[in-house]
C-alpha cells in the first residue's frame, strides 16, 4: 500500500455515489484508512467542494442522477488537471475505460470490487496529489524568490524573515493576521501572500473597514438582492463573494463595527454568506488576510473587539517591523522610491548628497516606509520642505549606534558604486585593507549583493572569504 506520509491536514477525498448504502460503506472504509472523506450523493453536490484551492482527489460513480461521473471528471480536470479522478462503475466496458483514461482519469474501477482495492487506489492517487502539490510549491518558491525580493525590499534580518514567512504561508489555507504600524506595508504583504499562492488567478479584494459607512457595511460585505432595501434596484455581489477563489484583505479590521463582527465570524467559520434580502446560503472559498496597527488581544480584553473573532484570526500572525528597527534598509528603499518617482513624474533622478543619506538613516520615520516614499517623491520634484532638507534626527539612538548606521550605509553605497570591488572601495574611502574587512565583517555586509561581475581570483577576495569563515 502507498506511503501516506505526505498526506496532511486539509487533503480530502470527495466521494460521489447515489446509493446511500454503498456510499456509507465505502466512506467508512476510506476513513478507516486515515483519509478525510466528503461523501456526496450527486455530481452537483460534489462540485461545491472542488474549488480553486482544492487539496485532494475525486472518486465518483459513473452512473449518477443529473450530471454523470464522466461529466464531473471533465469539470474537475478543466478546473485543475492535476486533481486525480477515479471512476467507479458497474456498467463500464473497455472502450469507456480507454476513453476516460485518454481524457485524464487517474484510474477506472469496475464493480464489484473489494473495498481494499478502492482504498489502495485512493491512497496512491492522494500520494500523487500531495507530491505534485509539494513539487509545485517548491518550484513556485524558487521562481518567486527573486520576485518577492524585488517587491518586499530590504536585506535586514527582519525583512528576510518576513519574506521567508510569507513564502511559507502563501500556499497554505491559513487565514493571516498582519500587524504593524501605519505605513509598514501591510497591504503589500497581503498582496504578496495572494500573488505567491495557488489563488493568484482569483481576485484580490481589499476592504478598508474604517472607510465604509456603517449603514452600507453589510451590503458592501455580503451583497444584496434586488428590492432588499429602498435603493436596491438590482442584485449586488458583495466583497466576500467577489473574493471567491481569491483573497480578501480586511484592512483596519479593528474599526469594524462589533454588530458586524459576529456576522463576519460566521462567514469565516462556515465559508457561507447570505446576501441581504435572501434566505439562500452562498458557499464561498476565500482566504482572509486581516490587517491592524493595534493590539487586538488588548482590545478584546477591553471589550472593544470581539474575542471570538480575535481568536479566529490569531492563527498565523505576521508582525511587520517599523522602519526605525531596520534602518539598514533605508538606502535601498529610498533609491528605489527615487527611481520610481523619476519615471512617474518624467524627471531625472537627482543624485543623493552624502550628508542627506546620513540624515535619512538617522530619522525616526513615524510614518515608516510610506513616509520615506513621500520624501523621495518630493526630493525628485524639488519640493522638500526646509525641515526635510536637514532631516534632523528625532530617534533615541546613541551616538555609537548612529555612527555604525552611517558607516555601514557609506560602505554599502561605495560597494555599489564600485561594483563590489573591495580594493577600489577601501581606496575610495581612504582606509586600510584590514580595517575595511573588519568593518565588513562587523556590519554583516554581504559583498556578493553588490557585485556587478564575477569575482576575480585574488588575495583580497581570499581575505574576505577568510573573514567570513572566522565569523
Amino acid at each position: 500500500m502507498s506511503d501516506s506520509s505526505r498526506i496532511s491536514k486539509g487533503f480530502k477525498v470527495v466521494f460521489v455515489d447515489d446509493d446511500p448504502c454503498v456510499r456509507a460503506s465505502l466512506t467508512e472504509s476510506l476513513e478507516l484508512s486515515g483519509l478525510d472523506v466528503c461523501a456526496c450523493e450527486s455530481a452537483e453536490h460534489a462540485m461545491r467542494h472542488v474549488g480553486p484551492s482544492f487539496l485532494g482527489i475525486v472518486i465518483t460513480d459513473v452512473r449518477l442522477p443529473g450530471m454523470d461521473g464522466l461529466g464531473l471528471m471533465r469539470h474537475v480536470i478543466a478546473a485543475d488537471p492535476a486533481v486525480p479522478v477515479i471512476l467507479v462503475t458497474g456498467h463500464g466496458d473497455i472502450s469507456m475505460a480507454v476513453q476516460a483514461m485518454r481524457e485524464g482519469a487517474y484510474d477506472f474501477i469496475e464493480k464489484p470490487f473489494p473495498s481494499e482495492r478502492l482504498v489502495e487506489t485512493a491512497l496512491r492517487a492522494m500520494e500523487k496529489r500531495a507530491l505534485r502539490l509539494e513539487i509545485d510549491t517548491l518550484r513556485r518558491q524558487l521562481k518567486d524568490k527573486q520576485g518577492i525580493e524585488s517587491v518586499m525590499l530590504g536585506n535586514s534580518p527582519a525583512m528576510k524573515d518576513i519574506r521567508r514567512q510569507v513564502l511559507n504561508l502563501a500556499d497554505t489555507s491559513a487565514d493571516v493576521l498582519v500587524v504593524g504600524e501605519t505605513g509598514t506595508g501591510k497591504e503589500l504583504v497581503a498582496r504578496c501572500l495572494h500573488n505567491h499562492s495557488s489563488r493568484s488567478q482569483g481576485n484580490f479584494v481589499a476592504i478598508n473597514c474604517g472607510g465604509i459607512p456603517e449603514t452600507l457595511f453589510e451590503s458592501e460585505i455580503f451583497g444584496h438582492e434586488a428590492g432588499a432595501f429602498t435603493s436596491a434596484g438590482k442584485r449586488r455581489v458583495g466583497k466576500i463573494e467577489h473574493a471567491n477563489g481569491g483573497t480578501l484583505l480586511l484592512d483596519e479590521i479593528e474599526s469594524m463595527p462589533q454588530t458586524f463582527q459576529v456576522k463576519l465570524l460566521r462567514a469565516l467559520q462556515e465559508r457561507k454568506i447570505e446576501r441581504l434580502g435572501s434566505n439562500e446560503e452562498v458557499r464561498v472559498d476565500f482566504r482572509v488576510v486581516a490587517a491592524t496597527k493595534f493590539d487586538l488581544r488588548a482590545m478584546s480584553q477591553q471589550g472593544k473587539f470581539r474575542s471570538d473573532l480575535y481568536y479566529r484570526l490569531n492563527v498565523a500572525v505576521l508582525e511587520l517591523p517599523p522602519l526605525r528597527e531596520r534602518r539598514e534598509d533605508i538606502p535601498v528603499l529610498f533609491e528605489h522610491f527615487v527611481l520610481r518617482a523619476a519615471v512617474k513624474y518624467g524627471r531625472e533622478a537627482p543624485a543623493l548628497p552624502e550628508h542627506m543619506m546620513r540624515q535619512l538613516m538617522s530619522g525616526d520615520w513615524p510614518g515608516n516606509v510610506r513616509e520615506l516614499r513621500n520624501v523621495a517623491d518630493r526630493f525628485v520634484l524639488g519640493l522638500l520642505a526646509p525641515r526635510e532638507q536637514t532631516l534632523v534626527p528625532t530617534g533615541s539612538l546613541t551616538l555609537a549606534q548612529h555612527m555604525d548606521m552611517v558607516e555601514k550605509a557609506l560602505i554599502e553605497q561605495s560597494l555599489k558604486q564600485h561594483g563590489g570591488r573591495p580594493q577600489q572601495v577601501w581606496t575610495a574611502l581612504g582606509i586600510a585593507k584590514k580595517t575595511f574587512y573588519d568593518k565588513v565583517h562587523r556590519h554583516g555586509i554581504v559583498m556578493d549583493h553588490f557585485r556587478t561581475r564575477p569575482a576575480e581570483p585574488d588575495s583580497d577576495e581570499d581575505a574576505l572569504t577568510a573573514v567570513g569563515r572566522a565569523g
